[in-house]
């Protein structure tokens, strides 16, 4: 089977945040704007998706989910597939999204005014999901390694507070695109331990890794801290359905999960969305040719997009990337003001793109790009930089 992620697909006045929300999140508001911004891609979702979906609209009768027995199944048969991971599939809680699972996971695990830590720059829904909850973030900035980041643990320990009581770990890195080696995971483990950490790991884009490397799930990396651990897995970013708003949560260690799951319950989530469960089931069974004929398109973009933006925006670079779809540049050495650089995107290139600001400490002169679209509007984009930053050529 082929898939035509070239084909264009419009998007427009279809309720696409990322592209109907752009002139209300980037200040991009001209009718031939590109959106760059959030994390979804421009390609139709696999065909078992698709079907699913279509049967579950011709039949006409949207009632309750009913077990989430098979969704569970899947899920435990696509970890062991894709990365080596045995578990079970009572381990997992399905959750309204990856986000709101966090956001659960802290109401069951940690008080309010308790400090989580997060090493930034980081994806900025942490920290909204962190002060939403009145919990306080504790930002670890990272340092840089060979070009890319690297977690601080010297700084962490020096500065640890006294209410820290979790660590959420990015893994795949958003936005650096850094997957972890193992043994990085391993002494943060051991850190989390020394200190009684819990450790969220979000692995939502595990599936979304580059030829070189390849994700190691946390729990795999360092088993001594499985009693200690939730993990977040998701069929949305890998397959484009984060519409379906659906993740699970992972933990082999009954007491955590009931206590997760007794927040699920209190907020009245029992009963998860029929069609996003429907969707995601069937993109973990069906979806896995699509998925292998996506990451050589989306492999092929990333060159393609770090290559030309030096070109286009002369001082400007990727940082490289490993896994996701995400390019993270840094402006610092175009020699200008960040309200420039942001000026000539957002508003002479009219490209809607994620601040760097965001992301938090460390992400100052950086913006991120979502390049999982057509090369058609990813040739475009680079197009409309290379006439924005013409001068500095």
């Amino acid at each position: 089977m082929t898939f035509d992620f070239d084909r264009v697909i419009d998007r427009r006045n279809t309720f696409s945040a990322k592209w109907d929300r752009m002139a209300q999140a980037c200040g991009v508001d001209a009718p031939d704007g590109i959106p760059m911004w959030v994390a979804d891609m421009d390609f139709a979702a696999p065909p078992a998706v698709t079907e699913i979906l279509r049967a579950e609209v011709e039949r006409a009768t949207h009632g309750y989910y009913s077990t989430s027995a098979g969704w569970r199944q899947a899920c435990a048969e696509w970890v062991a597939r894709r990365h080596g991971w045995q578990i079970e599939p009572t381990w997992i809680s399905p959750t309204p999204g990856i986000v709101s699972g966090i956001g659960l996971t802290m109401q069951a695990l940690t008080e309010p005014g308790d400090e989580i830590v997060v090493f930034s720059p980081a994806y900025h829904a942490f920290r909204f999901i962190i002060e939403a909850n009145e919990r306080r973030i504790f930002n670890v900035p990272m340092t840089t390694e060979q070009g890319r980041y690297k977690m601080d643990l010297d700084l962490l320990a020096r500065t640890l507070p006294e209410r820290a009581r979790m660590v959420l770990l990015c893994s795949p890195h958003n936005p650096g695109g850094r997957v972890w080696e193992a043994s990085e995971i391993s002494a943060l483990a051991d850190f989390c331990l020394a200190n009684n950490l819990v450790l969220v790991s979000d692995e939502i884009h595990n599936d979304l890794v580059y030829p070189g490397a390849t994700h190691v799930p946390t729990a795999l990396a360092a088993p001594q801290i499985v009693d200690s651990l939730v993990t977040c897995v998701a069929a949305t970013k890998t397959f484009n359905l984060a519409g379906a708003h659906v993740g699970a949560l992972v933990t082999s260690n009954p007491e955590l999960r009931k206590k997760i799951d007794a927040r699920v319950n209190a907020a009245g989530l029992s009963s998860p969305n029929l069609f996003g469960m429907i969707a995601t089931e069937a993109a973990w069974r069906g979806g896995e040719a699509w998925l292998d004929a996506l990451l050589p398109y989306l492999d092929a973009n990333r060159q393609h997009f770090d290559a030309q933006i030096a070109r286009a925006v002369p001082g400007a670079r990727s940082m490289p990337l490993q896994a996701t779809y995400l390019a993270w540049v840094d402006f610092t050495g175009t020699g200008l003001a960040r309200e420039d650089f942001m000026e000539r995107i957002t508003k002479r290139a009219r490209i809607g793109i994620s601040p760097g600001p965001q992301f938090g400490p460390g992400g100052e002169n950086w913006v991120r790009f979502n390049f999982a679209t057509q090369r058609y509007w990813l040739d475009e984009a680079l197009s409309r930089l290379a006439d924005a930053f013409s001068d500095l050529k």
